[in-house]
């Protein structure tokens, strides 16, 4: 029977997955694939709690599979080697995997396509295919406000229904797989479960008519609060489609039961418009990835003292916002989105180091870093981007602090050295 290739990748979902779709519309057999590529697994901008992530993410849809008759299948290595290999085993006729907008992962593509393998490229890395959003001349957009407005249009003409999870997938017997390896132990992931059934339980009651999206305009930026969806880890790994994102803040925008809750659903509407923004950016200006976006920017002369940037990581600056934020990076892999915003303006404009030193260390770190969220959140802070703003915007870290973290409850949860400075200190205990 005819047989393609699903090669997942950034899709780790069985619901609303073009790829998946498309590879089952090609014949009654489809191979599940995932290959480890060292070259990802173990990059200088590679994080222990983010492969933990990935790879719990692939056992918990080899177990969505294997509900279904099918299971996951891995490979290490190459994927032009790899695919070779599983093509002639089962003979597939067609490889199919989702379009990504990474430097690397263009590369990576070209390398299998060079290798005269079938590969098909389908949508669904954003709520939109990407590049899909062009100006009246056919550029691509270099500022956010004009797309954003031009994306919301298309979203209420584009977005289709939700494509149904398969209720079976054949999958040909007796291929060999890879055993996962043990990166980190579970308990590093305590405050994200990896996998698709996760994502609905937070999507689900995060847009509902009592959700928290309906405040989110006016709590999103208080890291003291839980005001946010905290679903970007399941973004970043497709564990969750953009559009069924899309999709669900919709709806809760058009349920709002009073009318000053529609602006919650609208505001976290914006923030997936930023997502998808800084997708196409880095799509269609791909050097953007380690320089500056705007050329002049790279001339920079950053005063990158090692010492400083340590005491940074660390969370060891001496200003409790900033090590509030950096302390929960440690110890959990993700930050607050207002203190990111916080930490990279402190490091960049006033510690003067290289806002790639910043990013890098991002990646390392975060569950959900993602080169194009993150290459295009630094360059925003630095000033170097897209943005019309840069040198001019720096965030002071004690106004900030007292602003969002008013009580300095943010700050005591995170640096217990300040648990029993009062109140009236606790924004400048010096």
């Amino acid at each position: 029977m005819p047989t393609s290739v699903w090669w997942v990748r950034r899709d780790l979902r069985l619901r609303d997955n073009p790829a998946l779709a498309h590879a089952i519309a090609h014949g009654p057999g489809v191979v599940p694939v995932f290959i480890l590529d060292e070259r990802l697994l173990a990059s200088r901008s590679a994080g222990a709690r983010r492969n933990a992530f990935l790879l719990g993410g692939m056992a918990q849809l080899d177990r969505d599979l294997r509900a279904r008759g099918s299971r996951l299948i891995v490979r290490r290595g190459l994927p032009e080697v790899e695919l070779a290999r599983l093509c002639a085993e089962v003979q597939a006729t067609a490889i199919v995997a989702q379009q990504d907008c990474s430097p690397f992962a263009q590369r990576r593509d070209q390398a299998v396509m060079s290798a005269l393998l079938p590969l098909v490229l389908v949508d669904g890395i954003a709520a939109l295919p990407i590049g899909s959003v062009r100006k009246a001349d056919g550029n691509p957009y270099t500022v956010f406000t004009p797309y954003s407005h031009r994306r919301q249009d298309l979203w209420q003409e584009r977005i289709p229904a939700p494509l149904a999870a398969p209720q079976r997938i054949d999958t040909p017997a007796g291929l060999a797989s890879c055993p996962l390896p043990d990166l980190l132990p579970d308990s590093s992931l305590n405050d994200f479960v990896p996998g698709e059934p996760e994502a609905w339980r937070r999507l689900r009651p995060f847009t509902n008519v009592d959700g928290a999206i309906h405040a989110y305009a006016e709590q999103r930026n208080r890291p003291d609060l839980n005001g946010t969806s905290q679903l970007s880890p399941y973004l970043r790994f497709g564990m969750l489609s953009a559009q069924e994102a899309v999709l669900a803040a919709l709806a809760a925008r058009d349920a709002a039961a009073n009318e000053g809750q529609p602006d919650g659903a609208t505001t976290w509407l914006n923030e997936l418009i930023w997502r998808d923004f800084y997708i196409d950016v880095l799509h269609a200006f791909p050097h953007v990835i380690d320089a500056a976006f705007r050329s002049q920017y790279d001339a920079i002369a950053w005063h990158n003292d090692p010492d400083q940037f340590d005491a940074w990581t660390a969370g060891h600056t001496g200003y409790p916002f900033v090590d509030a934020a950096m302390r929960q990076l440690a110890a959990t892999g993700w930050m607050h989105n207002r203190a990111r915003m916080v930490v990279a303006s402190f490091l960049v404009k006033d510690l003067l180091i290289d806002w790639r030193w910043g990013a890098r260390w991002f990646m390392q770190q975060l569950i959900d870093g993602d080169p194009a969220a993150n290459n295009g959140g630094w360059q925003w802070s630095a000033g170097t981007g897209t943005d019309a703003a840069p040198y001019f915007r720096i965030f002071n870290p004690v106004t900030q602090g007292a602003k969002f973290d008013p009580r300095g409850d943010y700050r005591r949860r995170w640096i217990p050295e300040l648990r029993r400075v009062p109140d009236a200190a606790i924004h400048t205990p010096w």
